[in-house]
């Protein structure tokens, strides 16, 4: 894809003139952080990064790619780690400057633009003691995050501003609750928003991995008693009081301390190198898995499912094999694994094929998160990631091929569509006909060929 011209982005400019837009190319003052992501291997030189600020904006960018057969991304936290937020010499339509969030305690709804993070949806939300199911172990039992979802306002690829919801453009609505990446740019969400007392019970502990044992014991019972009020991730993580990788957790309970400290006793009683729990404010339990504490460099993100019981001897050979690639890389002591076991009860009520979301099976989320800083280890990554992971398909899951094999925001460009999608791939691809015909939507999740990088 050939860079933007400079003729280009004057043109751009003219077509945004009388907007709030700002467009900002290179030279520009603000061009070097405009281009920087939370992973190092994502950043790339853009020919233009246009800051919008209004749903008409992004649909006027839209056209104008389009017409000119210009590469174009959307970028709004930055966060991911496949460069499905950066463009090499195109367009990145850039939503970090709608980050409004009105929050409506009368209906108890959640109007969110669509560059907010959910640091802006807890800070609107937690002073009326109410939240919105999010991307956290902190807010569990209401079901997946998309099923808190009234409707959305998107641009089209085709430039077209439409709603959708159970009322109108339900076709669109199904398909943007687990894929909507691929069909269009989400400006506005309509959530509903549920009561949360001022106090929670929670926090992060860390262990020797002598504990382990103890700990996967725990994780089994969590997993039969499916209590909805309960969170609970554990997984891997150096710690400098901690000669080898550390076991790390992190605790949930919406309820009173002594409910809390009944319910997770076997964790509480075992002798911790570090325990922070206590009773804290919503916002505050949230800020403990916040993306932006992990140092800045260079990252990946990734992870499979897995089914329970677990068995404690093949999660110490995880651990181990985590623990000798830390060792060998010391630079990537920032990387983390998580079981992440929030109870899916209440997300499995909602039929696979009612929402393109398929990932509604009997099981958790894994996640890895690899850190490093040296750009020459940029080439070992795959086969470390693959040589972790590969515990999970070898020891603990059986492969449904209806659900998700993977969660999708830790999915990267390796994972084939029906790995996402399961049974409602076929679903997504006949609507991807009639939404977005010449699959314009393909840089994160590309429903027909995610095994080739889009330029």
């Amino acid at each position: 894809m050939p860079f933007l011209s400079h003729g280009r982005v004057l043109e751009l400019k003219e077509q945004l003139e009388g907007t709030r837009a700002e467009v900002i190319s290179y030279g520009s003052r603000d061009y070097v952080q405009s281009i920087q992501r939370w992973s190092e291997t994502c950043e790339k030189e853009a020919g233009a990064i246009v800051r919008v600020t209004s749903t008409s904006e992004v649909s006027t960018v839209i056209n104008f790619s389009r017409k000119h057969h210009i590469n174009f991304v959307v970028e709004s936290g930055g966060h991911s780690t496949t460069g499905s937020s950066a463009s090499h010499g195109g367009i990145v339509i850039s939503m970090t400057t709608m980050r409004k969030v009105l929050t409506d305690p009368a209906s108890k709804t959640v109007c969110v633009q669509g560059g907010a993070t959910w640091e802006d949806v807890n800070n609107s939300t937690t002073a009326f003691g109410l939240a919105v199911v999010g991307a956290t172990a902190s807010q569990t039992g209401y079901g997946l995050t998309i099923d808190q979802l009234i409707s959305v306002k998107m641009v089209l690829a085709n430039g077209t501003i439409v709603e959708a919801s159970e009322t109108s453009n339900q076709d669109l609505f199904w398909a943007v609750r687990g894929a909507g990446q691929a069909f269009g740019v989400a400006t506005e969400f309509v959530f509903r928003a549920q009561s949360i007392p001022s106090t929670l019970f929670g926090g992060i502990m860390f262990f020797t991995v002598d504990k382990l044992p103890k700990i996967v014991e725990f994780a089994n019972q969590f997993d039969k008693k499916q209590e909805p009020r309960s969170g609970f991730f554990f997984g891997f993580r150096a710690h400098p009081l901690v000669q080898h990788t550390a076991i790390v957790a992190i605790l949930f309970y919406n309820g009173t301390r002594s409910q809390a400290e009944h319910f997770f006793a076997p964790l509480l009683s075992l002798d911790a190198v570090l325990n922070e729990t206590d009773m804290m404010s919503y916002a505050h339990l949230c800020s403990l898995g916040n993306m932006e504490t992990v140092p800045a460099g260079r990252k990946t993100q990734s992870g499979t499912t897995v089914a329970f019981p677990l068995e404690a001897e093949n999660v110490r050979e995880i651990w181990t094999t985590f623990d000798n690639i830390i060792k060998s890389y010391p630079e990537m002591r920032d990387s983390t694994l998580a079981f992440e076991l929030l109870p899916y009860a209440n997300l499995r009520q909602v039929a696979l094929d009612q929402t393109a979301c398929a990932n509604r099976g009997p099981y958790y989320n894994v996640g890895l998160l690899l850190c490093w800083r040296n750009h020459e280890l940029d080439v070992k990554m795959p086969a470390l990631k693959r040589e972790i992971l590969a515990h999970f398909k070898r020891e603990e899951g059986d492969s449904d091929e209806s659900h998700a094999e993977v969660y999708a925001n830790y999915a990267g460009h390796e994972t084939r569509p029906n790995q996402l999608f399961g049974d409602n791939l076929p679903r997504l691809l006949k609507m991807k006909e009639k939404y977005d015909p010449h699959n314009v939507f393909r840089k994160w999740h590309n429903l027909h060929n995610p095994l080739s990088r889009p330029p």
